[in-house]
């Protein structure tokens, strides 16, 4: 017998019609890429959102038809994840910040139709745009400019297409497992592979991130997604913001500390999102013109370990609660929020602030387990440590367009992680299993070292990788970059691991480089600190 309830595909076209059906007059704030600030709703974003569905419609696309983006985050942009995906099509958003080979891999390999672009990334196309044989659309992101269809020629312009669109265009139906959006992942070895995200795991996704044990978004916030809407859909940010109605603030290309303070005390901002290295920009302007960040409740971190210090400094100085996140794109991203149960309001402070450290829980739709190098189950006591799998609702089974024969493993997949996992699920993630130190047959963390050396006050920016040695086959080495007119020195530095890690996990030596290496995504390159320091004990 089956139950009696109504049913409807999940699709992504009835997020934005809740948006504009209920919060339509609320504010969407957008800095635009080439310069001003230009205000919105909910209900215009809607409007748009159609007339781009109608208007891609009537060139003719195929369904599925893959329209790729390479812009920052700004009210075209949401209009564009909408538009594309509630008309059927395929919602691929693409790294700017990759290199001109990659990009012409991963338009191509996608077969894209239609590229929209920030007018500032007219010369970057321009220059691949003879190798890209299945493009048949360019669209500049703005009103017509002449100096653009001088580099372009031949390419369509977003305010214009749009204008020739219906903004009562029906929505069509379909199967809510049909693709709605595809991300690439970073490529840090080999090319890089296509997660294909349907509309289904999406609005799942979109329903557990807004549970109040995740990022809890409501209909009261103002959100500032500083994770760009080419990293995992903004982390699913949009979709969440739409379900819910919130204000959104998209801050466009100026993701450094002075715009984003500015962006959060102007406009109330409640909630911010974004990576490690964002943030200490944003703390570093805030301490240097004095903005308190009165509005700025909570930000919520992931990309990579949020460093214990800066949740300290967020809470201590700021009052903001940070909350520590983890997951990939192939998870479409969300894998765990570190929230606190009941039982955690009694414990001594200084505990409650520890236990905020780690990545946390998964929601409701993602499980997590690990194991070690047999393959057999690992307890969960907080100790022991392996591979880290996941699956789940909006988890992938296999890559877009290459053979995956082997990739999950009893419909688990391998997330590359180290972590450890306590009796109530809270998981933290040890390294990479590329990064993690083995010494002597001992693990080091190399995470584990960032955090404390992330913390001295004359350090900037820091990496630990593991070199060759002679004895204990690997030693853990700093690579520090100090903050600018610093000048800490290699005992200090190495002082500052006293107490708070083991002897013998500290590290062997610190090198001082003015900047780390970084991928497309922002995180550090640890592959080519290795080749670079490999041999610094050994020769």
């Amino acid at each position: 017998m089956l139950g009696q309830m109504m049913t409807a595909p999940l699709l992504i076209s009835s997020l934005i019609d809740h948006a504009a059906r209920y919060h339509g007059g609320t504010s969407i704030v957008s800095v635009n890429t080439t310069g001003g600030i230009e205000h919105t709703t909910w209900a215009e974003v809607a409007r748009n959102a159609r007339r781009l569905g109608s208007a891609l419609t009537k060139l003719g696309l195929e369904p599925q038809a893959r329209c790729a983006t390479i812009a920052w985050n700004n009210r075209r942009h949401l209009e564009i994840y909408f538009g594309t995906s509630g008309a059927g099509f395929v919602c691929h958003t693409i790294n700017p910040r990759l290199f001109p080979e990659q990009l012409v891999y991963i338009i191509n390999h996608a077969e894209d139709r239609v590229l929209f672009i920030d007018e500032t990334f007219v010369p970057l196309v321009a220059a691949i745009r003879d190798q890209l044989p299945a493009l048949d659309h360019i669209v500049i992101m703005g009103p017509r400019s002449e100096a653009a269809v001088e580099k372009l020629p031949g390419i369509t312009f977003y305010d214009e297409l749009i204008a020739g669109g219906d903004p009562d265009f029906d929505w069509p139906s379909f199967d809510e497992n049909t693709a709605s959006s595809l991300c690439y992942t970073s490529g840090t070895t080999g090319n890089p592979k296509g997660v294909l995200y349907s509309h289904r795991s999406t609005l799942l996704h979109s329903f557990a991130g807004n549970t109040a044990d995740a990022l809890a978004i409501t209909a009261r916030d103002v959100v500032l997604p500083v994770v760009p809407m080419f990293h995992v859909n903004a982390w699913g940010v949009p979709y969440c913001a739409a379900m819910v109605g919130a204000q959104m603030v998209m801050p466009g290309p100026g993701l450094d500390g002075e715009s984003l303070v500015g962006l959060i005390d102007t406009y109330g901002v409640t909630l911010a999102l974004g990576v490690p290295t964002i943030w200490l920009g944003l703390l570093g302007h805030a301490k240097a013109v004095g903005s308190s960040l009165t509005s700025l409740e909570r930000t919520v971190v992931g990309g990579s370990a949020c460093p214990p210090s800066m949740i300290t400094q967020f809470r201590e100085e700021y009052g903001v609660d940070t909350i520590h996140a983890w997951g990939m794109s192939e998870m479409s991203p969300l894998g765990s929020v570190n929230m606190p149960l009941a039982k955690h309001r009694d414990l001594p402070i200084d505990q409650q602030h520890r236990l905020r450290e780690n990545q946390g829980r998964p929601p409701f739709g993602v499980e997590l387990k690990i194991i070690d190098e047999d393959g057999a189950d690992l307890p969960w006591d907080g100790e022991a440590q392996g591979d880290l799998l996941v699956r789940g609702h909006w988890v992938l089974d296999s890559y877009f367009h290459i053979s995956d024969e082997g990739l999950l493993q009893d419909g688990w997949f391998a997330t590359g992680d180290v972590a450890t996992i306590d009796p109530d699920g809270y998981m933290t993630i040890k390294d990479r299993s590329k990064d993690i130190i083995k010494s002597g047959g001992e693990w080091i963390s190399s995470v584990e070292l960032e955090n404390i050396a992330i913390a001295h006050p004359a350090l900037q920016d820091a990496a630990v990788v593991g070199v060759a040695h002679a004895k204990w086959d690997e030693r853990p080495i700093l690579i520090a970059v100090p903050v600018e007119g610093q000048t800490p020195s290699e005992d200090e530095l190495l002082a500052f691991f006293e107490g708070k890690i083991a002897t013998w996990q500290v590290p062997d030596k610190v090198v001082f480089k003015d900047v780390l290496p970084r991928n497309a995504t922002g995180k550090v390159l640890k592959r080519t600190l290795r080749e670079e320091f490999g041999q610094v004990l050994t020769g």
